[in-house]
């Protein structure tokens, strides 16, 4: 659904990305980390057609970006939520859809419908005779949401869409996200929020300028922490840390009552940890999959990225 290959923006003698080249396929949900600066906003930007590339190309549902009334024809194929909302405040929600609704050459009946599913879903339908500027901030984002989403785009780029809302409203906006990927949309989200991310998608990239590193959250844990186990007794004997160190000669750690284990594959590595324990006389009082956060493999990527 989309595909990038050595993208590049400079200004003047800044470089915004650098030669990015990633693919996200359709109906897959994909965040953009990084800290700001990173030039998460100015990939959106090439990738909507609000700005041109230096080098490089890419192609958004099958439109290349650059060829001739391509940028026209990809701006009716994305949904685009900026960072800013960008509403006009003595509209009514109605009436903004309505608007946007005919900037796509909808019918009356089709921005008619759209408007009502996409207000009901958002929970403003109650509120769709009031103007944008009565609504609270939360609001104001869910109504750009529905503006992005009326024309029925089958790609959406969303730039930071729970930024400085309150928790009410960022957990309406996400719970929508939700929706929105078990429709099987193609998403780009940009987003500092990395339990967001986590939740909703299927894989992140961390960006600084050029990509760090792209996979699923659970992929970059493996590559960076591995997997570990802790195993809590009623007490660490030595019969029992033999047991352990004779099944892993190396990364086992004894902390009181704790024994900590990295293992390869924990499905199948878990149950013979378990055994020997047992079977060397130690008590089990629990048994617990140990992973690093997101936070915790973001923070170690951008400070490997800052080593010399």
């Amino acid at each position: 659904m989309i595909e990038i290959e050595e993208l590049t923006r400079t200004f003047g003698t800044r470089t915004a990305v650098d030669r990015l080249t990633l693919t996200i396929g359709e109906g897959e949900v994909f965040a953009l980390l990084g800290p700001n600066g990173a030039g998460k906003t100015t990939t959106v930007r090439m990738l909507g057609c609000l700005i041109g590339r230096t080098s490089g190309r890419a192609v958004v549902a099958g439109q290349r970006i650059g060829d001739p009334g391509a940028d026209r024809r990809i701006r009716g194929l994305i949904g685009l939520l900026p960072e800013e909302p960008g509403l006009y405040p003595d509209l009514t929600a109605v009436q903004t859809l309505d608007y946007f609704g005919k900037l796509h050459q909808l019918p009356k009946r089709v921005r008619a419908e759209r408007t009502e599913e996409l207000l009901t879903r958002l929970g403003l339908w109650e509120r769709r005779d009031s103007k944008a500027a009565t609504y609270s901030k939360g609001m104001r984002q869910r109504l750009a949401i529905a503006r992005a989403l009326i024309h029925d785009p089958p790609v959406l780029f969303l730039d930071e869409p729970t930024a400085n809302l309150d928790p009410e409203g960022a957990r309406a906006v996400r719970e929508f996200l939700l929706q929105l990927r078990a429709e099987r949309r193609t998403i780009v989200l940009n987003t500092h929020d990395l339990a967001e991310a986590e939740r909703v998608c299927d894989r992140v990239g961390v960006l600084r300028t050029r990509l760090v590193a792209v996979g699923s959250p659970a992929e970059l844990r493996a590559q960076l922490h591995g997997s570990t186990t802790r195993i809590r007794l009623d007490a660490v004997t030595d019969p029992v840390l033999a047991a352990v160190r004779a099944l892993h000669p190396e990364g086992v750690r004894a902390d009181g009552d704790t024994i900590t284990v990295a293992v390869a594959d924990p499905v199948r590595e878990n149950p013979e940890l378990v055994a020997a324990v047992v079977a060397a006389g130690g008590r089990v009082q629990s048994v617990v999959p140990v992973t690093a956060s997101l936070e915790e493999v973001y923070l170690e990527l951008l400070g490997e990225e800052k080593a010399p």
